[in-house]
């Protein structure tokens, strides 16, 4: 028996309408799907937002309790030259250090007054000239040099210059570190070790597996690549990093009792734009640009 025309037509078309139907339903699914996760995902940013905001308010009040137990040990506090930040560091100098200037006088005086009080019962005549001696011996302290104040802990304190890598050869007794001889516009150039696995950072001229190393090279770091710091173009051999706001002059040679680098190394980073910074401060070659790392972002620099 042969089914007419029109009712195949109308099964065809109710087919087309029920393949349409289908393919609708599919999409509002994808779309009820995107629009809960994206609801979660907005949930999920603001809780961790929220504890981002505990976590700051914690750190903050844990930095004042330090600060205040430094300050109740006698130990010495400094602002920072930082724009309005309000943050202290606590001086590498012992507090104790401008007491002994003061301490001889007063014992010299103290001997003084009891020599004052034995002569007392030879003659009258010897309490003004022995005045004259004590005017003497209290001028003393006013002429005993000041001792020189802490500088802030800074990145200023670094004396970071424009280096040329010109060898660089794989160190005889450690796998994952280079042997690097590098141009700073000296009249000789620094030998210095750098790890590309494990970075080691180096204060102060160290022997390290019986290599002298005389710096380190600064790197943007993570635990999966390091990438040295790009300098700009028209850089030479010699060139000093400076910065805006830390215009301090850097040490002659870091003291390592101190751990000025590693109180200065964790503000070091690579922001979001690839800029090398401390506490937001780009490093800077005058008149010629800005350092920044090749590829890493948001990352610390060792």
């Amino acid at each position: 028996m042969a089914v007419p025309t029109a009712v195949l037509q109308r099964v065809q078309q109710r087919a087309l309408q029920a393949e349409q139907i289908i393919a609708t339903l599919r999409q509002q699914l994808q779309g009820i799907k995107q629009a809960a996760v994206s609801q979660a995902a907005q949930k999920e940013e603001v809780i961790l937002r929220a504890e981002n905001a505990k976590l700051r308010l914690e750190v903050e009040a844990l930095k004042q309790e330090l600060i205040s137990a430094e300050i109740r040990n006698g130990v010495k506090q400094m602002s920072l030259p930082a724009s309005g930040t309000g943050k202290t560091v606590t001086s590498a100098a012992p507090p104790s250090q401008p007491t002994p200037s003061a301490a001889p006088p007063v014992k010299t005086e103290e001997k003084k007054k009891g020599k004052q009080a034995a002569d007392g019962s030879a003659g009258e005549g010897k309490p003004p000239k022995e005045g004259k001696k004590k005017e003497k011996k209290e001028g003393k302290p006013k002429q005993a040099p000041a001792s020189t104040p802490e500088a802030p802990i800074d990145v200023s304190r670094l004396n970071q210059k424009i280096g040329r890598i010109v060898s660089v050869k794989q160190h005889p007794d450690a796998d994952s570190l280079y042997i690097e001889e590098v141009d700073v516009g000296e009249e000789k150039n620094r030998t210095i070790l750098s790890g590309l696995v494990k970075h080691v950072p180096i204060e102060v001229p160290a022997k390290m597996r019986g290599v002298m190393s005389e710096g380190m090279i600064m790197c943007a770091s993570t635990p999966e690549k390091v990438e040295i710091i790009d300098p700009p173009p028209g850089v030479v051999p010699g060139d000093r990093v400076t910065f805006a706001d830390y215009p301090g002059e850097p040490d002659a040679q870091l003291n390592p009792k101190k751990k000025i680098w590693e109180q200065i190394q964790p503000d070091l980073r690579v922001d979001e734009n690839g800029v090398a910074t401390y506490k937001g401060c780009p490093f800077k070659i005058e008149g010629k640009g800005i350092c920044k790392a090749p590829t890493l972002r948001n990352t610390p620099i060792k």
